[in-house]
């Protein structure tokens, strides 16, 4: 190609090439939905290992393959939550003598600004 050809264009932003005679790699299309309803396909290799799993376009959220089965759900733990943690460093009967003398120091505080 020429100097002249180049010249005013913007080196980068056009490709040149043309896919005339080349071979592609053999392909096979993907289709995946997320919990949300979006439908997903996705072009991979013919001899790429197909995930399970691919993130949803649309959402985000891990979409599942279409033909694939609903992977099974590990058993966890339900969270702890911060009265959970508390509960077990503190009885309610400490809880309630702390909350006790909290509000006795906070009225006293009302009654010395009013």
């Amino acid at each position: 190609m020429g100097e002249r050809a180049l010249r005013g264009t913007r080196l980068g932003a056009t490709s040149y090439e043309n896919d005339r005679n080349t071979d592609l790699a053999p392909r096979q299309e993907v289709s995946y939905t997320c919990p949300k309803g979006h439908h997903t396909t996705v072009p991979l290799a013919a001899e790429a290992e197909i995930p399970t799993n691919w993130e949803c376009r649309s959402c985000g959220a891990p979409a599942l393959r279409v033909d694939a089965e609903q992977p099974q759900q590990k058993k966890s733990k339900a969270p702890r939550t911060h009265w959970d943690m508390l509960l077990e460093r503190r009885t309610i009967e400490d809880l309630e003598e702390v909350l006790n003398e909290r509000l006795a120091i906070l009225r006293a505080q009302r009654r010395k600004s009013a």
